[in-house]
């Protein structure tokens, strides 16, 4: 499933593209993806302008000229394509995706926005812009994991006293909204903890963060910010919005190379993999305590 490095990555590609522009027409091939569209989805787009194309956590939102929000999720498959017009210099990547899979097509002045999703566990629907916060997609996420976003205070408040594993403590998107498998496995590597440590361990008994949590408070920003720079990473479909495949998979230090002598220079340690909460989670055993 994308991550907010890879949705970042779909939402810097599409941006230029779509805010200003009009929506002139929508086409659905079909009445759902993983849930119904909302009534009169495809009426209620058409002729309204793309004020801002932002993201929180791993949902992509198109702030509208009417006062209402596209919210988008890309699920496990989840695509999206620009056809017509692309900023100078650019081009688009050939996709292989199979036209049968494209459920949304939006067509704006001067280019056409499709959605491809094979799997169909994506979604969009529309929600009340001023009441963004409120809605119930977002109103329990944490902060993002980004600078300016979460900071070794607020994730000592959110871990103090927690006895579950640390890696799941990260993943729970209460603690920090967007942050996925594959960065969590990467960051935890590099600030040399084990996912298997308590969370709440991270935490000094007078609330404050402790070394390891400022440390990994750190590991995680630097984490998703070099993601993001590399375009994110393609393992299986993801894409960015012109086609091309990200590159962060290329560093990774510990996830998916089960087996591999772990890359931390001194350390004769091998990258294991265990199952934590039905997901799987890389790491050495040797150097990540």
């Amino acid at each position: 499933m994308p991550e907010l490095p890879e949705v970042e990555t779909v939402r810097r590609g599409l941006a230029p593209v779509m805010e200003g522009r009009r929506i002139e027409a929508v086409r659905l091939a079909r009445a759902d993806l993983r849930f119904p569209f909302p009534p009169g989805f495809a009426a209620r787009l058409t002729g309204r302008r793309v004020e801002r194309l932002g993201r929180r956590a791993k949902y992509l939102l198109a702030g509208l000229d009417d006062g209402t929000t596209l919210i988008a999720h890309l699920g496990m498959s989840g695509a999206f394509r620009v056809e017509g017009l692309l900023p100078p210099g650019q081009f688009v990547y050939p996709k292989g995706k199979i036209a049968a899979h494209d459920h949304v097509t939006l067509e704006l002045d001067g280019a056409t926005i499709i959605y491809n999703d094979p799997r169909r566990f994506g979604f969009m629907t529309l929600a009340d812009t001023a009441l963004l916060d409120q809605h119930p997609y977002f109103a329990h996420l944490g902060a993002e994991p980004v600078a300016g976003g979460v900071t070794a205070g607020s994730l000592a408040k959110a871990l103090a006293g927690k006895k579950t594993p640390l890696k799941a403590a990260l993943l729970d998107q209460r603690v920090i909204a967007g942050l996925g498998n594959i960065y969590v496995c990467e960051a935890l590597w590099r600030a040399k903890l084990s996912p298997r440590r308590l969370a709440g361990t991270l935490v000094r008994q007078d609330g404050r963060p402790g070394a390891a949590l400022v440390r990994l408070t750190a590991a995680i920003v630097t984490v998703i910010e070099e993601a993001i720079a590399a375009g994110g990473s393609s393992l299986r479909d993801y894409v960015a919005a012109d086609g091309s495949l990200g590159r962060f998979q290329h560093t990774f230090a510990v996830y998916g190379r089960e087996e591999d002598p772990c890359p931390r220079p001194a350390c004769d340690g091998t990258v294991a993999r265990i199952v934590q909460g039905g997901r799987s989670t890389f790491f050495c055993p040797q150097c990540q305590r």
